[in-house]
């Protein structure tokens, strides 16, 4: 198995470990009112499943990270270069950067670090301290907010479909698992959004929030609502784990390009 392979069958692992930290946060709002993001359901996870189910993780995040990136970078999924493959792609960077996130994070459970708590609000607490952070923050609630939006869009529309093996792609309980995913986690990307524009505008980076602070702030019973949503999505993530296509990345190649530019 070369290491474009084996890249691609460690991003399968990445979309059931994606899809296992959506299950528990909408386990933990349904169960015991407590809103948590994913960083949060991976420190709640390392709890429960020790050390082996950390590490299994970390290494399926840290793949579905660089293959995002790689979406992103290199278009593996041919988006292609209308409005909608672009926001795909910049959708991708993003999702790709926050998994990195993500692996690190189970890399610090695992040596036995505490969590590194709000990683919104750090990171916005760190780009109020660069000259021109406001704009910084302004300008990532915006991005945030046009991903929640394409997030509805593909709800509606299903577009994600496309990337199921036909044969699955036509089944009720993929198509209705991934509208109400979607749906859901587009809803808690616009609510987070705002609350990054609102820290961008007042220069508060404590007036930042992530998925935890989207679903403390709905009321009942709409934050029980969205959980059942997010439930849908990390249902729809294990589907994609086992039946989504995925073009290999080109890691070989990539690497002889990049050595010859030295």
């Amino acid at each position: 198995m070369n290491a474009s392979a084996r890249l691609t069958t460690l991003t399968r692992i990445g979309f059931a470990a994606r899809g296992l930290l959506y299950v528990v946060i909408a386990f933990l709002i349904v169960g015991t009112g407590r809103a948590e993001d994913p960083a949060g359901a991976l420190q709640y996870l390392g709890r429960g499943g020790g050390r082996a189910l950390l590490i299994v993780m970390a290494a399926g995040l840290f793949a579905y990270g660089l293959w995002r990136l790689a979406d992103a970078a290199f278009d593996i999924e041919r988006h292609g270069s209308r409005q909608e493959g672009v926001m795909e792609r910049l959708g991708a960077g993003a999702s790709g950067l926050v998994h990195l996130f993500l692996a690190w994070q189970a890399v610090r459970l695992i040596r036995g670090a505490a969590s590194a708590g709000d990683g919104t609000q750090a990171g916005a607490r760190a780009a109020l301290e660069l000259p021109g952070g406001a704009t910084l923050v302004i300008a990532a609630g915006v991005l945030l907010l046009g991903v929640g939006v394409f997030q509805l869009i593909k709800a509606v529309r299903g577009t994600f479909l496309r990337y199921l093996d036909p044969a699955v792609a036509r089944q009720p309980w993929a198509q209705w698992s991934g509208r109400a995913g979607y749906a859901a986690r587009g809803l808690v990307f616009v609510i987070s959004s705002f609350f990054l524009l609102k820290a961008g505008f007042e220069e508060r980076a404590n007036e930042a929030g992530g998925t935890a602070q989207a679903l403390a702030w709905l009321s009942s019973p709409m934050d029980v609502v969205v959980a059942l949503g997010l439930f849908a999505f990390g249902l729809f993530s294990l589907i994609e784990a086992r039946f989504r296509r995925l073009h290999d990345v080109p890691v070989d190649g990539i690497a002889r390009r990049a050595a010859n530019l030295r």
